[in-house]
């Protein structure tokens, strides 16, 4: 009924088990970096939309008032009539005063804009909440940088 192991029938060997540890390595060795920056590639994701959605709310103003809100009335011009109140704010533009990132800090507005074809900046300071950055520390604009380079 049950067969007995022989001394020479072992299960793996050495070689063997070596083979799969350094395979099941190199897997983890390529799959741990996307799975570990998918939530930073998320937040990347929602800032731009929630970019596009002030953008949106900021044309809406526009588009009643006839101007942008300054740097100083911000945002919040958006939610809550700025004092003095322009002529035809009809608002709220946005359906909640969140001008927050998904990093927790403050989206910057500044109008008029320093970038050439946009009447305003509004942008994140991404991930390390500083001015530049690459890959997920970058910055997520309303405005698309020209290349300079020669083609």
């Amino acid at each position: 009924m049950f067969k007995q192991l022989k001394s020479d029938e072992s299960g793996l060997t050495l070689i063997e088990l070596t083979i799969v540890i350094v395979i099941l390595g190199i897997l983890a060795a390529v799959i741990a970096p996307r799975v570990m920056n998918a939530p930073q590639k998320a937040n990347v994701a929602k800032a731009q939309t929630e970019i596009s959605g002030i953008k949106t709310a900021l044309e809406q103003y526009n588009l009643a008032t006839g101007e942008y809100p300054t740097t100083e009335q911000g945002l919040n011009a958006l939610w809550r009539a700025p004092s003095p109140a322009p002529p035809n704010w009809d608002g709220p533009y946005i359906d909640s005063p969140n001008f927050v990132d998904p990093w927790g800090n403050p989206y910057v507005y500044r109008h008029p804009g320093t970038h050439y074809g946009y009447q305003y900046d509004l942008y994140s300071m991404g991930k390390d909440g500083k001015v530049g950055g690459t890959e997920l520390d970058s910055d997520i604009t309303n405005w698309v940088e020209e290349s300079t380079a020669a083609y």
